[in-house]
């Protein structure tokens, strides 16, 4: 029987209820879902990357990054990604980041499968992205 591991990385807090920011079995790896916050800093309450889509966008790739990492993944052994969006404006914009954040992880082609929807999110934060990793 494969044993779960909890993976918190260094730039995470602790969450804030019993659930990991990602969790690894065998070789399944579930990112959990996500915000744009900036790095943890002890005693501070976390805080968004910027009031923008363009900001939190990119801050929440780099978090849902930290995780795979952790876990001995990259963006390669994503299959499926969950993006949830606070605002359907935001839709086009999103992708546009998106395209562009994986052209620089030197990912031409489709990153992985995607499902966008919309949510409500607490005050200020506009996207949270999950990922499930498969490693080799």
């Amino acid at each position: 029987m494969t044993e779960k591991i909890a993976l918190t990385p260094a730039t995470h807090t602790t969450p804030p209820a019993k659930f990991s920011h990602g969790v690894k079995k065998g070789n399944l790896l579930q990112v959990a879902g996500q915000v744009g916050f900036l790095p943890a800093v002890e005693g501070q309450a976390p805080t968004p990357a910027g009031p923008t889509l363009r900001e939190q966008t990119l801050q929440t790739f780099a978090n849902v990054k930290a995780i795979l990492q952790e876990g001995g993944a990259s963006w390669d052994d994503v299959m499926m990604m969950r993006v949830y969006l606070t605002d359907v404006d935001h839709f086009a914009e999103m992708n546009e980041i998106y395209n562009a954040y994986f052209e620089v992880e030197g990912l031409k082609e489709a990153a992985s499968a995607r499902t966008t929807v919309y949510v409500g999110l607490p005050k200020g934060l506009l996207i949270e992205i999950d990922a499930l990793a498969v490693l080799s």
